[in-house]
C-alpha cells in the first residue's frame, strides 16, 4: 500500500467488534469497499489470510484501516441519524 493511500485510512469500528478474524476481515474490507478502496479490500484480505497469525492478521488490517471502537462516534452513524 502506498504512503499516499496510509494517511488516508478510513475508520473503521472493529474494537467491540466479534473477534473472529474472518469477521473482523469482512468489516475492514467493507469499510475499504465502501470509501472506494477495491483494490486495497482485497489486497488485504489475500495478506490477512495468508498471515501466520491472528496479531500478524490484525497488524495487517491495521496498516489499511484505522482501528477504532464501536463506542465511538463516527462519520457513518451520524449520516445514519441524520
Amino acid at each position: 500500500m502506498s504512503n499516499e493511500n496510509k494517511q488516508t485510512r478510513p475508520d473503521c469500528p472493529l474494537i467491540g467488534q466479534n473477534g473472529n478474524i474472518y469477521n473482523l476481515v469482512g468489516i475492514a474490507a467493507k469499510t475499504l469497499k465502501r470509501n472506494g478502496l477495491l483494490a486495497e479490500a482485497s489486497e488485504m484480505t489475500e495478506k490477512v489470510f495468508g498471515s501466520g497469525s491472528y496479531d500478524e492478521a490484525l497488524g495487517i488490517i491495521g496498516e489499511y484501516v484505522n482501528i477504532t471502537s464501536v463506542d465511538e462516534p463516527n462519520e457513518d452513524m451520524d449520516m445514519r441519524m441524520g
